[in-house]
């Protein structure tokens, strides 16, 4: 559908069906991906205060293994990567208007790859640096989830893998909360700040499973993204941003946890029931 814009570029002011249909579409989207994920998400947590083990002597897998046999299991990662992209080709698809093209319009095209890519590298080490500060505070606290980042054993795919899981990532999350939600929400008339604190909260609850440290580090990661996507008006110095970090938390994990296994390391093994993460679209 197309939705005109006035001479400012903002949009025009849309009436009531189209109003109930674009909040359909959102309330649809969320709960096939990132929505459903945060509930699951608050969920877990909610489950870890409910268990007599301290949620520092807890942990959780972001890549765990999906089968025992190496061919099943990279076929298995390898179909759960293209079926979250999948999701976010529907997004895209939902952005797109007659006589426009969505990925030019958000910003994810190579036409800036240049200032795209120093961008994202400068939010890399602006949100990374903090974010590990961030996770070793919470762990020594005791608020934060010891999360295993990637394999202890890796085979000869796992380095490929982590890459396509990290990118995933970064498409998944920046597409959704940051490209699609603040067109949707821009077109219902919400304004900027509503919108920025608003995603910045829901990215925060997606990630409420490894506990309040990365609640609190994820929610100003979606308020410096928000404000960056709004000031440049582009979504791929996020995805660079984002795919960067995942990158080297998912690669570099096994030496961190080697180096400090007191903060990075898994905790030593508890009779606790197991808590599942929650899924990631």
């Amino acid at each position: 559908m197309d939705f005109p814009r006035g001479a400012d570029g903002a949009f025009s002011p849309i009436d009531r069906p189209t109003r109930l249909r674009l909040r359909w579409e959102i309330a649809l989207v969320l709960a096939i991906s990132v929505g459903q994920s945060a509930l699951y998400s608050v969920l877990t947590l909610i489950r870890r205060y409910l268990v007599s083990t301290p949620i520092s002597q807890q942990q959780t897998q972001l890549n765990p293994s999906r089968d025992t046999a190496v061919f099943w299991d990279l076929l298995y990662q390898l179909l759960s990567i293209f079926f979250a992209l999948a999701i976010v080709g529907l997004v895209v698809y939902l952005l797109w208007e007659p006589g426009t093209n969505a990925l030019r319009r958000i910003g994810l095209d190579f036409t800036r790859f240049g200032g795209d890519a120093g961008r994202g590298i400068l939010l890399f080490l602006v949100i990374g640096v903090p974010g590990l500060a961030l996770y070793a505070a919470g762990r020594a606290l005791g608020i934060t989830v010891a999360v295993v980042a990637s394999p202890l054993d890796a085979a000869w795919w796992t380095i490929p893998l982590l890459v396509l899981s990290a990118l995933r990532a970064g498409l998944t999350e920046e597409i959704i909360f940051i490209a699609y939600l603040f067109d949707r929400l821009r077109r219902l008339g919400w304004n900027w700040w509503a919108i920025i604190l608003s995603t910045a909260a829901l990215r925060g609850a997606y990630h409420a499973y490894q506990g309040f440290g990365a609640i609190v580090g994820n929610f100003v990661m979606g308020v410096v993204f928000g404000w960056c996507y709004k000031r440049w008006g582009r979504i791929m110095p996020l995805v660079i941003a984002h795919t960067l970090l995942d990158v080297v938390a998912f690669v570099g994990y096994p030496l961190a946890a080697a180096l400090w296994p007191g903060v990075f390391g898994p905790p030593p093994p508890t009779p606790a029931p197991s808590i599942t993460p929650t899924p990631t679209p």
